[in-house]
């Protein structure tokens, strides 16, 4: 069982002239340096995998693929979510997790030069997917280790702020190289020459991450093992009243998101007759948003109050549908704004409240190992119900309009399952709900 009073053991030294009392303060709200290395090196690989996303449509593009191969670039990033989960968590345990950043990072350059290489973007975007898979639980799993629980919202609010501005920057980037008159020969080059010196640059920073002094589990070798202990981790989350309602939202959420990228792109097309490379700048303008909602539940909301945001994830469903009426370019920046705004309020509290139970049950590395597994496996069935969609030849505005209402409908669900939860016990009274800004 992973050590929760780990962390103890990372509080700065005592100086001289500084009493208990003050301690206690600078230790539980004092944000240490390593954390800003742990930014800097999550936003170049996020920055890299978006750009990259953009310059693998174009590619598809280009070569004349089917429509409907487009959102499967997120099914073929995502199966190793889902295929490795009982492996990845406990990798990321078993070593400091910036190495094992460090190594992602390097799975993401090779796929980087596959494409260069000619390799099908379906194929080389997988590679970074498995990269990507290693990756996670290293970067969130690290959040838990270095900071005090009563950090984790904030945390999360820069790391999901800090990720959107990549987000951002990364469709802007991509969109841009992919326009002809940039001087780029082949969207190859482009992948190998911009992406991967991001991807590059996000390894230069895992080098600088602290070790947490946390106690690492030796790798098992028995891969049933691992599953039958990936099965136990999962079950117990499921299992667990704040953790089930934490873990069904954050899954919905990010099933959502990334079908919305590509919804927000056919949208952009059909509804305001953009291209694709303006059309990838609206994924930017949804990004905004989100950046903004995150920092304003870093800054409003507690853990004991993060439960309070569920109808947030409503609302953001019904207020979808209005994409179906917004045919100008003015009306529909701002409206993606809020649906991003809502998104990253609601979402932000969850995911830190889902880290904090997960770290207390199981430890951060299978923890967030349990989270992937089932928000990868809502992005397969999202983006795949989406993929047959496109197939169907169904409008956008019927894809819209079942989008919004699927959201919505299962949001609700969720918020009263919580309702009944709460009835039973009141584990939300345990949780901490000191202010941290």
């Amino acid at each position: 069982m992973h050590n929760c009073h780990a962390r103890a053991s990372l509080a700065p030294n005592r100086q001289r002239g500084i009493n208990l009392a003050q301690s206690h303060i600078r230790d539980n709200y004092f944000v240490p340096f390593g954390f800003y290395i742990i930014m800097a090196a999550q936003f170049f690989s996020a920055l890299a995998d978006n750009a990259l996303l953009i310059a693998a449509i174009a590619a598809l593009r280009e070569m004349q693929a089917p429509a409907e191969y487009e959102p499967l670039l997120k099914t073929f990033f995502t199966v190793s979510y889902v295929v490795l989960a009982a492996f990845v968590g406990a990798f990321a345990d078993s070593m400091p997790k910036g190495r094992v950043m460090l190594i992602s990072n390097g799975i993401k350059i090779i796929g980087c030069s596959m494409m260069f290489f000619g390799a099908h973007p379906l194929l080389a975007y997988a590679v970074v997917g498995l990269g990507a898979a290693a990756y996670s639980p290293a970067k969130y799993g690290i959040l838990t280790e270095y900071l005090p629980h009563r950090l984790l919202v904030v945390a999360n609010g820069w790391i999901e702020g800090l990720t959107v501005g990549a987000i951002i920057l990364g469709v802007v980037i991509g969109g841009t190289l992919i326009r002809p008159d940039t001087g780029v020969d082949s969207i190859g080059e482009m992948a190998l020459s911009v992406v991967a010196v991001l991807y590059i640059l996000a390894a230069v920073f895992n080098l600088y991450i602290p070790d947490t002094g946390v106690d690492h589990k030796a790798l098992k070798k028995n891969p049933i093992f691992l599953i039958h202990e990936f099965n136990h981790c999962l079950t117990l989350l499921w299992r667990d009243r704040l953790g089930q309602i934490s873990l069904a939202v954050t899954t919905l959420f990010w099933g959502a998101g990334a079908t919305l990228q590509f919804i927000v792109i056919k949208w952009s097309e059909t509804a305001l007759g953009l291209g694709l490379s303006k059309a990838s700048m609206l994924q930017g303008v949804v990004a905004v948003g989100v950046a903004v909602g995150a920092i304003m539940a870093a800054k409003f909301i507690t853990l004991r109050k993060s439960v309070r945001v569920i109808p947030l994830g409503i609302a953001m469903g019904l207020i979808v549908l209005v994409m179906n009426f917004v045919h100008e370019l003015w009306l529909a920046v701002p409206l993606l704004i809020l649906i991003g705004g809502l998104s990253g309020f609601f979402v932000v509290p969850m995911n830190a409240l889902l880290q904090h139970r997960g770290h207390i049950l199981m430890g951060a590395g299978h923890s967030i190992a349990v989270q992937n597994f089932n928000e990868n496996i809502s992005i397969l069935i999202m983006t795949g119900l989406y993929y047959v969609m496109v197939k169907m030849d169904l409008s956008i505005y019927w894809v819209v309009t079942l989008f919004g209402l699927f959201v919505s409908g299962l949001m609700y669900l969720i918020r009263q399952r919580h309702i009944e939860n709460q009835k039973q016990q009141d584990d939300v009274q345990h949780l901490d709900d000191s202010p941290f800004h």
